[in-house]
C-alpha cells in the first residue's frame, strides 16, 4: 500500500490516527503484551518502527478478525 501526502500537517493526521504503541495494540488485539511480543517474534505481526514499537492500526485490525476466527474455532467453550 502506498500512501501520499499533500502537506506535513496531512502526514502528522495520518500518522497520529494510525499509529499505535505495543499497548494499545495489545489492547485491541486483547492480548498480554508478552503475546504481542511472541507474535512480532514469529513474524505473525509486522512492526512498524521498532523502538519503541509501534504499529499500523489497519494491520492490527486485520490481526484482530484473524484471531477472533482462532479463538471461535479453538475455544468454542467461551
Amino acid at each position: 500500500m502506498e500512501y501520499k501526502f499533500a502537506s506535513t500537517e496531512e502526514l502528522l493526521e495520518f500518522l497520529n490516527g494510525e499509529l499505535l504503541s505495543g499497548a494499545e495494540a495489545a489492547s485491541i488485539l486483547e492480548i498480554s503484551t508478552a503475546r504481542l511480543g511472541q507474535l512480532v517474534k514469529d513474524g505473525k505481526l509486522v512492526v512498524a518502527k521498532e523502538q519503541p514499537k509501534m504499529f499500523l492500526k489497519s494491520m492490527l485490525l486485520e490481526k484482530k478478525d484473524e484471531l477472533e476466527l482462532l479463538r471461535k474455532k479453538y475455544r468454542p467453550y467461551e
